[in-house]
Protein backbone atom coordinates (compact mmCIF):
# COMPACT_ATOMS: atom_id res chain seq x y z
CA UNK A 1 0.00 0.00 0.00
CA UNK A 2 2.88 1.96 1.01
CA UNK A 3 3.75 2.16 -2.71
CA UNK A 4 0.44 3.08 -4.07
CA UNK A 5 0.68 6.18 -1.80
CA UNK A 6 3.68 7.43 -2.29
CA UNK A 7 2.66 7.47 -6.11
CA UNK A 8 -0.69 9.11 -5.47
CA UNK A 9 0.57 11.58 -3.81
CA UNK A 10 3.69 12.60 -6.49
CA UNK A 11 1.04 12.94 -8.49
CA UNK A 12 -0.62 15.93 -6.50
CA UNK A 13 -3.60 13.81 -4.82
CA UNK A 14 -4.18 14.77 -0.77
CA UNK A 15 -4.36 11.23 1.04
CA UNK A 16 -5.31 10.44 4.24
CA UNK A 17 -4.48 7.43 6.05
CA UNK A 18 -6.54 5.59 8.96
CA UNK A 19 -4.63 3.50 11.43
CA UNK A 20 -5.33 2.22 14.97
CA UNK A 21 -3.09 3.44 17.85
CA UNK A 22 -0.92 0.01 17.89
CA UNK A 23 -0.61 0.25 14.22
CA UNK A 24 2.91 -1.53 13.24
CA UNK A 25 3.75 -0.35 9.63
CA UNK A 26 1.68 2.86 9.28
CA UNK A 27 3.06 5.79 10.81
CA UNK A 28 1.31 8.72 12.45
CA UNK A 29 3.64 11.08 10.36
CA UNK A 30 4.53 11.35 6.70
CA UNK A 31 5.15 13.43 4.33
CA UNK A 32 2.96 11.73 1.72
CA UNK A 33 -0.34 11.53 3.72
CA UNK A 34 -2.04 13.05 6.96
CA UNK A 35 -3.33 10.40 9.26
CA UNK A 36 -6.41 9.74 11.42
CA UNK A 37 -4.91 7.66 14.32
CA UNK A 38 -8.17 5.73 15.98
CA UNK A 39 -7.43 5.19 19.81
CA UNK A 40 -8.00 0.99 19.83
CA UNK A 41 -6.23 -1.72 18.78
CA UNK A 42 -6.43 -3.49 15.49
CA UNK A 43 -4.81 -6.90 16.61
CA UNK A 44 -1.75 -6.53 14.18
CA UNK A 45 1.13 -5.39 16.53
CA UNK A 46 4.66 -6.67 16.24
CA UNK A 47 4.56 -8.88 19.66
CA UNK A 48 1.75 -10.31 18.67
CA UNK A 49 2.34 -11.15 15.04
CA UNK A 50 5.80 -12.25 16.43
CA UNK A 51 4.24 -14.70 18.65
CA UNK A 52 1.68 -16.02 15.51
CA UNK A 53 4.91 -16.70 13.64
CA UNK A 54 7.03 -19.02 16.70
CA UNK A 55 3.90 -20.64 16.83
CA UNK A 56 2.75 -21.21 13.53
CA UNK A 57 6.90 -22.93 13.02
CA UNK A 58 6.83 -24.85 15.97
CA UNK A 59 3.52 -26.05 15.73
CA UNK A 60 5.01 -27.11 11.56
CA UNK A 61 8.36 -29.03 13.38
CA UNK A 62 6.53 -30.93 15.82
CA UNK A 63 5.36 -33.55 12.93
CA UNK A 64 4.29 -34.50 9.70
CA UNK A 65 0.99 -36.50 11.57
CA UNK A 66 -2.68 -35.75 10.31
CA UNK A 67 -3.73 -34.71 14.03
CA UNK A 68 -0.50 -32.30 14.00
CA UNK A 69 -2.11 -30.85 10.56
CA UNK A 70 -5.70 -30.58 12.35
CA UNK A 71 -4.02 -28.75 14.90
CA UNK A 72 -2.15 -26.20 12.91
CA UNK A 73 -4.94 -25.64 10.97
CA UNK A 74 -7.48 -25.32 14.12
CA UNK A 75 -4.30 -22.32 15.55
CA UNK A 76 -4.04 -20.64 12.60
CA UNK A 77 -7.89 -20.39 12.17
CA UNK A 78 -8.15 -19.66 15.76
CA UNK A 79 -5.44 -16.46 14.90
CA UNK A 80 -7.43 -15.33 11.92
CA UNK A 81 -10.88 -15.71 14.29
CA UNK A 82 -9.38 -13.22 16.52
CA UNK A 83 -7.86 -10.90 14.57
CA UNK A 84 -10.69 -10.10 12.25
CA UNK A 85 -12.62 -10.05 15.31
CA UNK A 86 -10.77 -7.15 16.48
CA UNK A 87 -10.39 -5.09 13.46
CA UNK A 88 -14.61 -5.30 13.49
CA UNK A 89 -14.03 -3.66 17.15
CA UNK A 90 -11.92 -0.89 15.76
CA UNK A 91 -14.63 -0.26 13.41
CA UNK A 92 -17.53 -0.12 16.00
CA UNK A 93 -15.47 2.46 17.01
CA UNK A 94 -15.29 4.17 14.35
CA UNK A 95 -18.64 3.73 13.50
CA UNK A 96 -19.69 5.23 17.07
CA UNK A 97 -18.12 8.21 17.18
CA UNK A 98 -20.15 10.52 15.74
CA UNK A 99 -17.68 13.32 15.76
CA UNK A 100 -15.47 11.24 13.17
CA UNK A 101 -17.45 9.91 11.05
CA UNK A 102 -19.10 13.64 10.39
CA UNK A 103 -15.47 14.79 10.30
CA UNK A 104 -14.97 12.04 7.25
CA UNK A 105 -18.33 12.69 5.72
CA UNK A 106 -17.70 16.52 5.48
CA UNK A 107 -14.06 15.69 3.76
CA UNK A 108 -16.00 14.71 0.86
CA UNK A 109 -13.16 12.38 -0.49
CA UNK A 110 -12.71 10.65 -3.91
CA UNK A 111 -12.33 7.31 -2.62
CA UNK A 112 -11.26 4.46 -0.27
CA UNK A 113 -8.75 2.47 -1.24
CA UNK A 114 -8.35 -0.20 1.08
CA UNK A 115 -6.94 -3.99 1.43
CA UNK A 116 -9.63 -6.46 1.70
CA UNK A 117 -7.63 -9.31 3.80
CA UNK A 118 -9.11 -7.40 6.98
CA UNK A 119 -12.87 -5.73 5.86
CA UNK A 120 -12.36 -2.10 8.04
CA UNK A 121 -11.45 -0.21 4.87
CA UNK A 122 -14.72 -2.08 2.36
CA UNK A 123 -17.15 -1.30 4.98
CA UNK A 124 -15.91 2.24 5.60
CA UNK A 125 -16.55 3.19 2.28
CA UNK A 126 -19.64 1.70 2.45
CA UNK A 127 -20.48 3.77 4.98
CA UNK A 128 -19.34 6.71 3.75
CA UNK A 129 -20.77 6.06 0.45
CA UNK A 130 -17.73 6.46 -1.41
CA UNK A 131 -16.10 4.50 -4.30
CA UNK A 132 -14.51 1.54 -3.43
CA UNK A 133 -10.97 0.33 -5.36
CA UNK A 134 -9.18 -2.48 -3.82
CA UNK A 135 -5.63 -3.32 -3.56
CA UNK A 136 -5.93 -7.57 -3.39
CA UNK A 137 -4.41 -10.47 -3.21
CA UNK A 138 -7.03 -12.22 -0.62
CA UNK A 139 -10.15 -11.32 1.03
CA UNK A 140 -11.70 -11.97 4.24
CA UNK A 141 -12.52 -15.26 2.73
CA UNK A 142 -9.74 -16.13 0.64
CA UNK A 143 -8.08 -15.62 -2.48
CA UNK A 144 -9.12 -12.43 -4.06
CA UNK A 145 -10.61 -14.16 -7.42
CA UNK A 146 -12.76 -16.32 -5.55
CA UNK A 147 -15.17 -13.40 -4.59
CA UNK A 148 -15.65 -11.94 -7.79
CA UNK A 149 -14.57 -14.42 -10.87
CA UNK A 150 -15.99 -17.82 -12.26
CA UNK A 151 -13.78 -20.29 -10.46
CA UNK A 152 -14.39 -23.67 -11.17
CA UNK A 153 -12.58 -26.39 -8.97
CA UNK A 154 -12.00 -28.50 -12.03
CA UNK A 155 -9.34 -26.51 -13.63
CA UNK A 156 -8.89 -23.61 -10.75
CA UNK A 157 -6.39 -25.08 -8.29
CA UNK A 158 -7.69 -23.22 -4.35
CA UNK A 159 -5.18 -21.94 -2.59
CA UNK A 160 -2.88 -24.09 -0.58
CA UNK A 161 -3.54 -26.91 -2.32
CA UNK A 162 -0.34 -27.26 -4.84
CA UNK A 163 -1.66 -28.05 -7.68
CA UNK A 164 -1.90 -26.83 -11.20
CA UNK A 165 -4.51 -26.19 -13.70
CA UNK A 166 -4.03 -29.61 -15.30
CA UNK A 167 -5.10 -32.26 -12.63
CA UNK A 168 -5.65 -35.42 -12.69
CA UNK A 169 -9.17 -37.00 -11.48
CA UNK A 170 -7.75 -37.96 -8.38
CA UNK A 171 -6.19 -34.40 -7.80
CA UNK A 172 -9.68 -32.61 -8.95
CA UNK A 173 -10.89 -34.91 -5.81
CA UNK A 174 -8.50 -33.00 -3.81
CA UNK A 175 -9.02 -29.90 -4.77
CA UNK A 176 -12.91 -30.23 -4.43
CA UNK A 177 -12.07 -31.67 -1.04
CA UNK A 178 -9.49 -28.88 -0.20
CA UNK A 179 -12.80 -26.42 -1.16
CA UNK A 180 -15.18 -27.41 0.60
CA UNK A 181 -12.55 -26.74 3.48
CA UNK A 182 -12.02 -23.82 3.11
CA UNK A 183 -15.90 -23.10 3.26
CA UNK A 184 -16.05 -24.56 6.31
CA UNK A 185 -12.71 -22.20 7.14
CA UNK A 186 -15.13 -19.09 6.39
CA UNK A 187 -17.77 -20.55 8.30
CA UNK A 188 -15.89 -20.57 11.43
CA UNK A 189 -13.40 -17.45 11.10
CA UNK A 190 -15.17 -14.81 8.78
CA UNK A 191 -19.16 -15.27 8.82
CA UNK A 192 -19.81 -15.40 13.15
CA UNK A 193 -17.72 -11.94 12.81
CA UNK A 194 -18.83 -10.38 9.94
CA UNK A 195 -22.63 -11.29 9.62
CA UNK A 196 -24.05 -9.83 12.81
CA UNK A 197 -21.88 -6.17 11.89
CA UNK A 198 -23.29 -5.83 8.74
CA UNK A 199 -26.67 -6.69 10.19
CA UNK A 200 -26.25 -4.14 12.66
CA UNK A 201 -25.07 -1.46 10.31
CA UNK A 202 -25.93 -2.14 6.83
CA UNK A 203 -29.35 -3.95 7.19
CA UNK A 204 -30.41 -7.84 7.68
CA UNK A 205 -31.05 -9.03 4.59
CA UNK A 206 -27.52 -7.88 3.02
CA UNK A 207 -24.71 -10.23 3.02
CA UNK A 208 -21.34 -9.23 3.81
CA UNK A 209 -19.60 -10.59 1.01
CA UNK A 210 -22.12 -8.36 -1.32
CA UNK A 211 -19.76 -5.17 0.47
CA UNK A 212 -16.74 -6.44 -1.16
CA UNK A 213 -17.91 -7.78 -4.38
CA UNK A 214 -19.68 -4.20 -4.80
CA UNK A 215 -16.31 -3.10 -5.06
CA UNK A 216 -15.39 -0.71 -8.12
CA UNK A 217 -11.87 -1.92 -9.46
CA UNK A 218 -10.19 -4.78 -7.87
CA UNK A 219 -6.43 -3.98 -8.12
CA UNK A 220 -4.86 -7.81 -8.48
CA UNK A 221 -1.13 -7.79 -6.55
CA UNK A 222 -0.28 -10.94 -9.62
CA UNK A 223 -0.78 -11.85 -13.00
CA UNK A 224 -0.54 -14.83 -15.16
CA UNK A 225 3.06 -14.87 -15.23
CA UNK A 226 2.15 -15.81 -11.58
CA UNK A 227 -1.08 -17.46 -11.30
CA UNK A 228 -2.42 -20.52 -13.51
CA UNK A 229 -4.67 -19.51 -16.20
CA UNK A 230 -8.35 -19.03 -15.36
CA UNK A 231 -11.69 -16.79 -15.48
CA UNK A 232 -11.50 -12.96 -14.26
CA UNK A 233 -13.78 -10.23 -14.53
CA UNK A 234 -13.67 -6.65 -16.32
CA UNK A 235 -13.34 -4.87 -13.19
CA UNK A 236 -9.91 -6.88 -12.10
CA UNK A 237 -6.73 -4.71 -12.97
CA UNK A 238 -3.39 -7.08 -12.80
CA UNK A 239 -0.41 -5.12 -11.75
CA UNK A 240 1.69 -7.90 -10.50
CA UNK A 241 5.15 -6.20 -9.48
CA UNK A 242 4.28 -2.58 -9.43
CA UNK A 243 6.58 -2.70 -6.61
CA UNK A 244 9.49 -3.42 -8.90
CA UNK A 245 11.96 -0.94 -9.61
CA UNK A 246 15.67 -0.76 -11.38
CA UNK A 247 18.29 -1.46 -8.74
CA UNK A 248 19.92 1.50 -7.20
CA UNK A 249 24.17 1.56 -6.01
CA UNK A 250 24.81 -0.18 -3.15
CA UNK A 251 26.92 1.47 -0.57
CA UNK A 252 30.71 1.21 -0.32
CA UNK A 253 30.60 -1.08 2.31
CA UNK A 254 28.14 -3.38 0.92
CA UNK A 255 29.47 -3.04 -2.69
CA UNK A 256 32.95 -3.40 -1.68
CA UNK A 257 31.52 -6.98 -0.17
CA UNK A 258 29.68 -8.18 -3.18
CA UNK A 259 32.73 -7.32 -5.24
CA UNK A 260 34.99 -9.16 -3.05
CA UNK A 261 32.85 -12.54 -4.36
CA UNK A 262 34.74 -12.28 -7.65
CA UNK A 263 33.41 -14.78 -9.88
CA UNK A 264 31.44 -17.17 -7.38
CA UNK A 265 29.01 -14.36 -6.96
CA UNK A 266 26.45 -13.33 -3.92
CA UNK A 267 23.70 -15.55 -2.33
CA UNK A 268 20.94 -13.11 -0.98
CA UNK A 269 18.72 -14.33 2.26
CA UNK A 270 16.13 -12.75 3.93
CA UNK A 271 12.81 -13.88 5.42
CA UNK A 272 10.92 -10.86 5.00
CA UNK A 273 10.24 -8.11 7.69
CA UNK A 274 7.44 -10.08 9.21
CA UNK A 275 9.92 -12.89 10.22
CA UNK A 276 13.13 -11.67 11.46
CA UNK A 277 14.47 -15.25 12.55
CA UNK A 278 14.54 -18.99 12.72
CA UNK A 279 14.76 -21.42 15.39
CA UNK A 280 17.82 -21.79 16.53
CA UNK A 281 19.03 -25.10 15.60
CA UNK A 282 18.06 -23.81 12.12
CA UNK A 283 19.81 -20.82 12.00
CA UNK A 284 23.04 -23.16 12.43
CA UNK A 285 22.46 -25.51 10.35
CA UNK A 286 22.11 -23.08 7.47
CA UNK A 287 25.04 -20.98 8.53
CA UNK A 288 27.00 -24.25 8.61
CA UNK A 289 25.65 -24.52 5.13
CA UNK A 290 26.67 -21.61 3.37
CA UNK A 291 30.51 -21.77 5.25
CA UNK A 292 31.21 -24.37 2.64
CA UNK A 293 29.95 -22.34 0.01
CA UNK A 294 32.94 -20.13 -2.78
CA UNK A 295 30.18 -17.32 -2.86
CA UNK A 296 30.13 -14.35 -0.77
CA UNK A 297 26.58 -14.79 1.68
CA UNK A 298 24.20 -11.54 2.65
CA UNK A 299 21.74 -12.53 5.36
CA UNK A 300 19.24 -10.48 6.73
CA UNK A 301 18.83 -12.06 10.59
CA UNK A 302 18.48 -10.30 13.84
CA UNK A 303 18.26 -13.18 16.01
CA UNK A 304 21.32 -14.54 18.03
CA UNK A 305 24.60 -14.66 15.54
CA UNK A 306 25.37 -18.50 15.12
CA UNK A 307 28.41 -20.56 16.43
CA UNK A 308 28.96 -22.02 12.75
CA UNK A 309 28.91 -18.74 10.93
CA UNK A 310 31.53 -18.60 8.20
CA UNK A 311 33.53 -15.69 6.91
CA UNK A 312 31.94 -15.92 3.08
CA UNK A 313 28.69 -14.46 5.67
CA UNK A 314 27.84 -10.63 6.38
CA UNK A 315 24.61 -10.56 8.64
CA UNK A 316 22.36 -7.67 8.60
CA UNK A 317 19.86 -6.44 10.71
CA UNK A 318 18.27 -4.75 7.55
CA UNK A 319 19.72 -4.99 3.74
CA UNK A 320 18.35 -3.06 0.57
CA UNK A 321 16.75 -6.01 -0.75
CA UNK A 322 15.75 -4.75 -4.22
CA UNK A 323 18.93 -3.46 -5.10
CA UNK A 324 20.83 -6.38 -4.19
CA UNK A 325 18.67 -8.69 -6.64
CA UNK A 326 19.00 -5.92 -9.01
CA UNK A 327 23.09 -6.37 -8.69
CA UNK A 328 24.74 -8.39 -11.58
CA UNK A 329 26.52 -10.79 -8.75
CA UNK A 330 23.21 -11.66 -7.11
CA UNK A 331 22.90 -15.60 -8.21
CA UNK A 332 20.37 -17.18 -5.70
CA UNK A 333 17.52 -15.32 -3.03
CA UNK A 334 16.84 -17.38 -0.56
CA UNK A 335 13.27 -16.50 0.56
CA UNK A 336 10.18 -17.33 2.64
CA UNK A 337 7.89 -16.98 -0.52
CA UNK A 338 6.25 -13.74 0.14
CA UNK A 339 4.79 -12.31 -3.14
CA UNK A 340 6.46 -8.78 -2.98
CA UNK A 341 10.41 -11.24 -2.81
CA UNK A 342 9.19 -13.44 -5.14
CA UNK A 343 7.82 -10.64 -7.48
CA UNK A 344 11.29 -8.71 -7.57
CA UNK A 345 12.91 -11.90 -8.06
CA UNK A 346 10.98 -12.60 -11.44
CA UNK A 347 11.94 -8.67 -12.10
CA UNK A 348 15.84 -8.94 -11.71
CA UNK A 349 16.20 -12.80 -13.11
CA UNK A 350 17.06 -14.43 -9.62
CA UNK A 351 16.34 -17.75 -8.98
CA UNK A 352 15.02 -19.08 -5.83
CA UNK A 353 15.77 -21.30 -2.72
CA UNK A 354 12.27 -21.50 -0.76
CA UNK A 355 11.81 -21.83 3.04
CA UNK A 356 7.68 -21.01 3.38
CA UNK A 357 7.09 -20.63 6.70
CA UNK A 358 3.16 -19.16 7.34
CA UNK A 359 0.13 -18.46 4.89
CA UNK A 360 0.19 -18.33 1.44
CA UNK A 361 3.68 -18.53 1.70
CA UNK A 362 3.45 -22.48 0.52
CA UNK A 363 1.04 -21.51 -2.48
CA UNK A 364 3.33 -18.72 -3.89
CA UNK A 365 6.52 -21.03 -4.08
CA UNK A 366 4.74 -24.27 -5.48
CA UNK A 367 3.96 -21.70 -8.20
CA UNK A 368 7.35 -21.18 -9.00
CA UNK A 369 8.68 -24.55 -8.27
CA UNK A 370 6.08 -25.71 -10.97
CA UNK A 371 7.47 -23.08 -13.42
CA UNK A 372 11.13 -24.59 -12.55
CA UNK A 373 12.88 -21.32 -10.75
CA UNK A 374 12.45 -22.70 -7.57
CA UNK A 375 13.97 -25.30 -5.16
CA UNK A 376 11.42 -25.50 -2.02
CA UNK A 377 12.30 -26.98 1.85
CA UNK A 378 10.38 -28.49 4.34
CA UNK A 379 11.10 -25.82 7.80
CA UNK A 380 9.89 -29.04 9.33
CA UNK A 381 12.82 -31.16 7.67
CA UNK A 382 15.25 -28.47 6.64
CA UNK A 383 18.89 -29.09 7.87
CA UNK A 384 22.32 -28.30 6.70
CA UNK A 385 22.73 -31.49 4.33
CA UNK A 386 19.31 -30.61 2.35
CA UNK A 387 19.43 -26.88 2.57
CA UNK A 388 23.17 -27.02 0.64
CA UNK A 389 22.50 -29.41 -1.52
CA UNK A 390 19.41 -27.53 -2.59
CA UNK A 391 21.49 -24.08 -2.95
CA UNK A 392 23.72 -25.87 -5.11
CA UNK A 393 21.52 -26.72 -7.49
CA UNK A 394 19.94 -23.70 -7.85
CA UNK A 395 23.14 -22.26 -8.33
CA UNK A 396 24.78 -25.00 -11.05
CA UNK A 397 21.94 -26.20 -12.57
CA UNK A 398 21.27 -23.40 -15.59
CA UNK A 399 17.93 -23.90 -16.55
CA UNK A 400 16.83 -22.32 -12.88
CA UNK A 401 18.45 -18.74 -13.99
CA UNK A 402 17.35 -19.96 -17.74
CA UNK A 403 13.62 -20.15 -16.82
CA UNK A 404 13.63 -16.89 -14.48
CA UNK A 405 14.68 -15.15 -17.15
CA UNK A 406 11.93 -16.18 -19.62
CA UNK A 407 9.58 -14.97 -16.69
CA UNK A 408 11.19 -11.73 -16.09
CA UNK A 409 10.86 -11.16 -19.62
CA UNK A 410 7.35 -12.21 -19.92
CA UNK A 411 6.18 -10.12 -16.37
CA UNK A 412 8.30 -7.14 -18.26
CA UNK A 413 7.17 -7.30 -22.09
CA UNK A 414 3.90 -5.06 -21.30
CA UNK A 415 2.75 -1.67 -23.03
CA UNK A 416 2.19 -0.18 -19.58
CA UNK A 417 3.76 -0.33 -16.50
CA UNK A 418 2.24 -2.05 -13.57
CA UNK A 419 2.36 0.97 -11.28
CA UNK A 420 1.13 3.46 -13.92
CA UNK A 421 -1.74 0.64 -14.58
CA UNK A 422 -2.59 0.76 -11.22
CA UNK A 423 -2.69 4.49 -11.17
CA UNK A 424 -4.87 5.10 -14.06
CA UNK A 425 -7.50 3.21 -12.73
CA UNK A 426 -7.60 4.44 -9.00
CA UNK A 427 -7.97 8.09 -10.95
CA UNK A 428 -10.65 6.27 -13.56
CA UNK A 429 -12.73 6.48 -10.40
CA UNK A 430 -12.11 9.42 -9.11
CA UNK A 431 -12.91 10.68 -12.81
CA UNK A 432 -16.53 8.84 -13.03
CA UNK A 433 -17.30 8.23 -9.30
CA UNK A 434 -17.27 4.69 -9.68
CA UNK A 435 -17.00 2.28 -12.29
CA UNK A 436 -20.20 0.73 -12.17
CA UNK A 437 -20.19 -0.53 -15.69
CA UNK A 438 -17.42 -3.09 -14.82
CA UNK A 439 -18.98 -4.67 -12.48
CA UNK A 440 -21.35 -7.87 -12.44
CA UNK A 441 -24.43 -7.57 -10.69
CA UNK A 442 -24.08 -11.52 -10.50
CA UNK A 443 -23.38 -11.57 -6.85
CA UNK A 444 -26.58 -10.71 -5.67
CA UNK A 445 -28.08 -13.69 -7.37
CA UNK A 446 -28.54 -16.70 -5.01
CA UNK A 447 -26.91 -20.27 -5.86
CA UNK A 448 -29.84 -21.30 -7.27
CA UNK A 449 -30.32 -18.51 -9.40
CA UNK A 450 -26.82 -18.34 -10.27
CA UNK A 451 -25.77 -21.57 -11.69
CA UNK A 452 -29.53 -21.61 -13.44
CA UNK A 453 -31.01 -24.60 -11.37
CA UNK A 454 -34.34 -23.22 -11.25
CA UNK A 455 -34.32 -23.15 -15.17
CA UNK A 456 -32.92 -26.44 -15.34
CA UNK A 457 -35.68 -28.12 -13.19
CA UNK A 458 -38.40 -25.98 -15.10
CA UNK A 459 -37.09 -27.99 -18.32
CA UNK A 460 -36.76 -31.11 -16.52
CA UNK A 461 -40.80 -30.39 -15.44
CA UNK A 462 -41.51 -29.18 -18.87
CA UNK A 463 -39.95 -32.53 -20.89
CA UNK A 464 -41.88 -34.94 -18.24
CA UNK A 465 -44.92 -33.28 -18.71
CA UNK A 466 -44.80 -33.37 -22.85
CA UNK A 467 -43.45 -36.81 -22.37
CA UNK A 468 -46.18 -37.57 -19.85
CA UNK A 469 -49.12 -36.18 -22.05
CA UNK A 470 -49.27 -38.51 -24.81
CA UNK A 471 -48.41 -41.72 -22.64
CA UNK A 472 -50.96 -40.63 -20.52
CA UNK A 473 -53.44 -39.58 -22.96
CA UNK A 474 -52.70 -43.58 -25.47
CA UNK A 475 -53.15 -45.26 -22.26
CA UNK A 476 -56.85 -43.18 -21.41
CA UNK A 477 -57.55 -44.22 -25.10
CA UNK A 478 -56.64 -47.79 -24.69
CA UNK A 479 -58.56 -47.81 -21.84
CA UNK A 480 -61.55 -46.29 -23.04
CA UNK A 481 -61.55 -49.08 -26.84
CA UNK A 482 -61.04 -51.51 -24.24
CA UNK A 483 -64.63 -50.62 -21.97
CA UNK A 484 -66.33 -49.80 -25.19
CA UNK A 485 -65.33 -53.24 -26.67
CA UNK A 486 -66.48 -55.13 -23.41
CA UNK A 487 -69.73 -53.31 -23.23
CA UNK A 488 -70.58 -54.79 -26.95
CA UNK A 489 -69.46 -58.13 -26.10
CA UNK A 490 -71.64 -58.13 -22.88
Amino acid sequence: MKVLIEELHSRGHELTVIRSSDSWYIKPDSRHYESITVNTSAGFDEERFGSFVTTMIRMRREGASLWARLSLEYELMEQLYQIGKQSLRMMEDIFENAELMQSLCDAKYDLVLTDPALGGGVLLGHRLGLPLVLNVRWTIQGEGHYAIAPSPVSFVPVAGSELTDKMTFSQRVKNFLIYLFTCVQTWYITTPNYKPFVQRYFGKNLHYMELFQAADIWLMRNDFTFEFPRPTMPNIVYMSGFQCKPSKPLSKELEDFVQSSGEHGVIVMTLGTLVEKLPKDITEDIAAAFAQLPQKVIWRHKGQRPSTLGNNTLMLDWLPQNDLLGHPKTRVFVAHGGTNGIQEAIYHSVPLVGIPLILDQQDNLFRMKVRGVAKVLDIATVNKDNFLEAVKEVLYEPSYRERMRWLSNLQRDQPMKPLDRAMFWIEFVMRHKGAKHLRTESYKMSNIQYHSIDIVVLLIAIILLVSTLPLSAAGFMCRRVFCQSKVKKD
